[in-house]
This record gives C-alpha cells, structure tokens and sequence, in this order.
C-alpha cells in the first residue's frame, strides 16, 4: 500500500509541475509539458513491469525445444532500461523550471522533489 501512495504522491507532484508549466508563457513550456507526458508515459508503464517481475520473478523459465533455460525476466531488462530514462525524464523537466520556482523550491523545506525518483 505505500508503494501506491508513493507513485500517487509522485503522479501529484508531476501533475503539479505540470500546471507550473501551462502557466509559464515561455520556450520551454511546450517542451517540458512534453517531457511531462513521457513522464506519465514511463510511470504507467514501470508500474505494469514492476508487477509483472513481481508475479514472475527475476528469472524465468524459457523453452527450448526438447529442454529449458533459465534466463533474466525479459520485464525486468524493460523495467532497468525504462527506469533510467525516466529518471533521465525528471532531470530535465527539474533543468526546465523557471528560476523563481526553483529558487522558491530550494528555500522551502517542505519540497522534496529531489526525493521524487527515490519514491518509484
């Protein structure tokens, strides 16, 4: 059950983000509300992944013919590769944030953006 409330809180924080930018009238906001969706994109499916080893395990079973083999779960490669981009993701969105913001967020205490990939 935390794990749900942590990628909820970490959806939260985007959608926030995500406000920032549509109120921003500048070059970057078209750019960064794109990395913002990619960023939906990549939790969503992390999540399915995440599940999938989950109910599989790190390794698999994989026929071959008359034997079988035992290999590394195919989701769990998925799950390593999408995880850097999307970190990869959150790093540029947070270089994207307009100054003010990101003074105001270094000032504040209560903001812990920079938990934000620690949470998924």
């Amino acid at each position: 059950m935390a794990k749900k409330k942590n990628i909820k809180n970490a959806y939260t924080k985007l959608q926030n983000l995500k406000q920032v930018f549509e109120n921003e009238d500048t070059s970057h906001s078209k750019l960064a509300l794109s990395l913002i969706d990619e960023a939906f994109f990549c939790g969503k499916t992390l999540e399915k992944l995440k599940k999938k080893v989950e109910e599989d395990g790190v390794i698999t079973e994989m026929c071959q013919g008359d034997y079988s083999i035992q290999r590394e779960n195919p989701a769990l490669k998925s799950y390593n590769t999408t995880i850097k981009n999307f970190q990869a993701l959150l790093k540029q969105i947070s270089e994207l944030l307009p100054i003010e913001i990101e003074n105001k967020n270094k000032n504040d205490e209560e903001d812990d953006f920079e938990e934000f990939n620690e949470e998924l």
